[in-house]
C-alpha cells in the first residue's frame, strides 16, 4: 500500500476560509493564508484551496491570496474555483499553484480538461467532482453545489479522465460536514471506474473515519477534509501516527 495522503481543504469566500454543512450555512473560520502556513508546518502533504463562489459569481478566482500562500507554503498547492478556461490555467499556475482543480468549468466546457492537460500535462489537471445522490443515482452539480446538472457522475469521471484529468476530487454533498465518515458506496464507484488517483472528501468526524477509509478501500489515495482540521478536533501529526500504527502508510510529518 502506497504512503496515504493528508490533504486540508481551504473553503475560501470573500477573502476568509468558511465552512458550512451540505455545502450550505457557512461560517468564518481563519484568514487562508494563516491557515496554510499553519498546515504546512503540521506536516499536511498537499493543500487545496477553493475559491467557491467564483463560478456561481461568474469572476475569475483569487490571485491575491494564491501568490501569498505560494510565497510562505512549500507544500504542494491543489487550487480551484472560476476556472474556465485553459488562460485560468495558465494564470493560476503562475501564482504558484501546482495543480489546479476544475469542476463547473468543464461542465460547461467539457474539452476543457483535454486542452489543459495537453498544455500542462495530466498531473495538473484535477477533476473536482461535487456529487450528490438524486433518486438512487449520483448526479453531477456545478457552481459550489447549487446546480443539478442531472450528468450521471460515474460516467462523467471516467470522460474527463478519457481527456487527460489526473486525479479526481471526489466531493460527497450528502456527507460534507456532517462529520459521520466518508462516502464509501460513492467512492468506491468511482475507484472501480478509473485508473488514476482518487482522493476522498466530505464525510470525516475522527481519526477512526480515515483508518475506516483507507482500510475498506486501500485504492484511495488521499483523505481531503476541512472542519476536524480547522477547529482543532484532529491534529495531523496524531492522525498520522494513528494511522501507522494501524499498519496504513503516511508520509512522516517532519521534526517526527
Amino acid at each position: 500500500m502506497i504512503s496515504k495522503r493528508i490533504i486540508p481543504c481551504l473553503d475560501v469566500k470573500d477573502g476568509r476560509v468558511v465552512k458550512g454543512i451540505n455545502f450550505k450555512g457557512l461560517n468564518d473560520v481563519a484568514s487562508p493564508v494563516d491557515l496554510a502556513e499553519f498546515y504546512s508546518r503540521a506536516g499536511a502533504d498537499e493543500l487545496v484551496f477553493y475559491d467557491i463562489t467564483a463560478s456561481a459569481e461568474g469572476r475569475r478566482l483569487f490571485t491575491d491570496i494564491l501568490c501569498e500562500a505560494a510565497r510562505r507554503v512549500f507544500i504542494p498547492l491543489t487550487v480551484g474555483g472560476g476556472i474556465n478556461t485553459v488562460d485560468d490555467f495558465d494564470r493560476v499556475l503562475k501564482c504558484g499553484a501546482d495543480k489546479v482543480s476544475v469542476n463547473s468549468g468543464a461542465i460547461r466546457d467539457p474539452s476543457l480538461v483535454g486542452k489543459a492537460a495537453k498544455l500542462y500535462g495530466d498531473q495538473c489537471v484535477v477533476l473536482s467532482a461535487d456529487i450528490a445522490r438524486i433518486d438512487g443515482v449520483f448526479r453531477v452539480f456545478a457552481k459550489g453545489g447549487r446546480e443539478n446538472t442531472g450528468m450521471e457522475a460515474i460516467e462523467w469521471i471516467r470522460r474527463c479522465v478519457g481527456e487527460g484529468a489526473g486525479e479526481i476530487v471526489v466531493n460527497s454533498i450528502d456527507t460534507d460536514g456532517v462529520k459521520k465518515g466518508f462516502d464509501l458506496e460513492m467512492l468506491e464507484a468511482v475507484c472501480k471506474a478509473v485508473k488514476v488517483p482518487v482522493i476522498a472528501s466530505g464525510g470525516a468526524g475522527c481519526i477512526e473515519d480515515f483508518i475506516t477509509l483507507f482500510k475498506t478501500l486501500p485504492g484511495v489515495d488521499a483523505g481531503l477534509a476541512a472542519s476536524i482540521f480547522h477547529f482543532g478536533e484532529v491534529s495531523i501529526p496524531h492522525l498520522k501516527k494513528t494511522l501507522e500504527s494501524a499498519g496504513i502508510p503516511a508520509r512522516t510529518v517532519k521534526g517526527e
